[in-house]
């Protein structure tokens, strides 16, 4: 069968990744800036247009593309910057603070002034009704007087309804009511708290369905542009969770880490095609940096705070800090900083000629592993000029002077670009420590498969400081975010609470549980295109001691298998086991995989040119060398990786 075109997409925060695979398998990709008004409208559109040859404002021919798969930080964005749908929270009387007050942690326990992060939703409407963990009545619902009130928010301006009732993880008929009455007032955005996230625990479950309202409105109108500029071509985005979903399907709640778990996705695939199964991701982009553990399948958070907000829903195992090419050096009047803050897309950074800051790609650029020659003329106001090193000298001679007379002695500007460099790398290493070496994994063993605009640029320098041999970095490892779309397949995760003691019993009632799961996720991965029998099930339980509030998710089995699965994840993660407790079954989980159209890929070849064994140029930075203990200066040799062949092996100090 003849293929037509499949472009994978990672629209950034800074960059937008395109990855474009032609009709012959052959894989090509390009980076535009995110946010560029005076040349596009749409990163990802206008990605396209040039891959396929098109003039500006020519209509995409849809019957030459077989599907467009995209990661997008919109609603990230969306919530970070708190610009979502205006949102009318309905929830039981008595309960319209309870998201507001929240757990009362303190995540800084010495802070004297305690800032609570903004709620999402506008107003708040309380309705008569209550229903018990064990399903009885006490208070029927009135409904009369609750569209009445969802009415009057109607008619002040606001668009989106997030329905939060009590127990209605278990007993959803009152948010079912209430939902069909805000459809016929004619919300645009009605979630419900059953549906969104049928758990436990309403503080986490009500911020969820919040999110979901907030965000999917902004989510949706973004998807509406680009598909109708790409006509009826088929449109995926991926999920939080790894998977793929089609655009018609997509959701706020399953949004926010879009991009990143497309990464995850391609770290993996590409890592295994190595014979590689333990793994410490590294992604580094122009924002922030991204990290997460595999080692031998998908970890996935259950309950995630993202921008001060709870989220109670599959996501990746990603941890971020703020450290990326972009992140921002200063002095704070006593010591150099690098980040959090960033220079994103526009202005970016001062090599970028638009009069941005210096930042941690300048410091490259000054140390010499960015050449300005070797680096894609994409920049300026006209977008065609080179990284401008003259700004970043003038810019770094400026600030070694400022740190200069803080410190009391001369500061040379060269050698600070590298410490500002380490500063940075120390904030990685211990992003990467938290999820390795912090829960029991010996990361000498692990391969850093590093990806990522930047990744390349600092990966052996966070090899070193954590002690790491083996570095993998894929042929696609700047856009493996994008290029991860492309490798993945179409997932559906949904939980299901039921709370019971584990028993024979329990299992009968879980089995009943997982078996309408199925059924309801079957259907929708066939309205998505995917056929009944490409379907693979997975299913697990979340399990937790009696009396306490964690629970571990554990692969289905009899009741012994569970609990002999759940007492070895609980020593692993906790170092110990408490026997005389009774396990509780806390949620039932299902994920179906839908095989995705195979993707053929043409392989790797140096296109009929010769492989070269010596560098075509030689450059002079500034690195911290093997032969000694200090940093100095280097001449390091250039090869151009389309020519080098398989397993050809280079003599350091080098840049590919």
């Amino acid at each position: 069968m003849k293929q037509g075109w499949e472009f994978w997409i990672d629209r950034g925060g800074t960059f937008t990744d395109i990855v474009a695979r032609a009709p012959d398998g052959a894989v090509s990709s390009r980076k535009l800036l995110s946010e560029n008004p005076d040349h596009y409208r749409d990163a990802a559109v206008q990605g396209i247009r040039e891959c396929l040859g098109l003039v500006p404002d020519q209509a995409i021919p849809a019957a030459q593309i077989d599907a467009v798969r995209m990661g997008t930080t919109v609603a990230t964005n969306a919530l970070l910057e708190r610009k979502g749908e205006r949102t009318v929270l309905v929830v039981t009387r008595g309960f319209r603070d309870a998201l507001r007050i929240g757990y009362q942690d303190r995540p800084d326990i010495f802070a004297l002034h305690i800032q609570l992060p903004d709620m999402l939703y506008d107003a708040v409407i309380e309705v008569d009704e209550r229903i018990t963990a064990s399903g009885e009545v006490i208070m029927p619902l009135n409904i009369v007087a609750a569209t009445q009130q969802m009415q009057q928010a109607y008619d002040n301006g606001l668009r989106s309804v997030a329905i939060v009732l009590m127990h209605s993880y278990r007993f959803p008929q009152h948010e079912q009511l209430l939902a069909q009455a805000a459809r016929e007032i004619g919300f645009d955005q009605v979630s419900i708290s059953s549906e969104v996230s049928a758990l436990m625990k309403f503080v986490s479950r009500g911020d969820t369905t919040v999110v979901d309202a907030y965000l999917s409105p902004i989510l949706r109108r973004y998807v509406d542009q680009v598909a109708s500029e790409l006509g009826g071509t088929r449109l995926l985005f991926m999920q939080s969770n790894g998977g793929l979903v089609d655009s018609r399907f997509f959701q706020g709640k399953d949004s926010i880490l879009s991009g990143p778990a497309g990464g995850v996705v391609g770290a993996v695939a590409t890592s295994a095609d190595e014979g590689l199964d333990k793994l410490i991701g590294f992604d580094m982009g122009g924002t922030s940096t991204d990290v997460c553990h595999y080692n031998g399948e998908y970890e996935r958070s259950y309950e995630t705070q993202v921008a001060g907000v709870r989220m109670r829903v599959p996501m990746m195992h990603i941890h971020t800090v703020a450290a990326g090419g972009g992140s921002i050096l200063k002095m704070d009047g006593a010591r150099l900083r690098v980040g959090p803050e960033s220079a994103g897309a526009n202005p970016g950074p001062c090599s970028y000629r638009r009069g941005g800051p210096l930042t941690v790609t300048d410091c490259n650029v000054m140390v010499g592993k960015l050449h300005p020659e070797l680096f894609p003329h994409v920049f300026g106001r006209e977008g065609n000029q080179s990284l401008d090193r003259q700004a970043v000298v003038r810019a770094f001679d400026e600030l070694a002077n400022e740190v200069g007379r803080t410190a009391g002695k001369s500061q040379d500007p060269v050698s600070l670009a590298h410490g500002a460099l380490q500063i940075a790398v120390d904030n990685m290493a211990s992003a990467i420590r938290r999820i390795s070496v912090q829960r029991g994994y010996d990361v000498s063993e692990y391969t850093l498969c590093c990806f990522g605009g930047a990744g390349g640029q600092h990966a052996c320098m966070v090899a070193d400081a954590l002690g790491m041999r083996t570095i993998l970095i894929h042929r696609f490892a700047g856009v493996l975010s994008a290029y991860g779309m492309g490798l993945a397949e179409m997932r559906w995760l949904r939980e299901q609470a039921i709370e019971k003691v584990l028993s024979d019993e329990a299992m009968v009632t879980a089995e009943h549980v997982a078996q309408t799961l199925m059924e309801l996720g079957e259907s929708e991965l066939i309205a998505q295109g995917v056929e009944r029998g490409k379907q693979v099930i997975e299913r697990h339980l979340h399990v937790r001691y009696r009396g306490t509030d964690n629970a571990l998710p554990v692969p289905w089995g009899s009741v012994d298998a569970i609990r002999a699965a759940f007492e070895a994840a609980y020593r692993s993660q906790y170092g110990f086991v408490e026997t005389a407790k009774d396990l509780v079954i806390e949620a039932v989980a299902v994920e179906i995989v839908g095989e995705s159209h195979p993707v053929e890929i043409a392989p790797y070849s140096t296109n009929g040119q010769p492989a070269q064994h010596q560098p075509f140029m030689s450059i002079n930075i500034y690195t911290d060398n093997a032969e000694r203990t200090a940093a100095g200066h280097v001449d390091a040799g250039v090869f151009d990786r389309d020519h080098l062949a398989i397993d050809q092996p280079l003599a350091g100090p080098a840049i590919i």
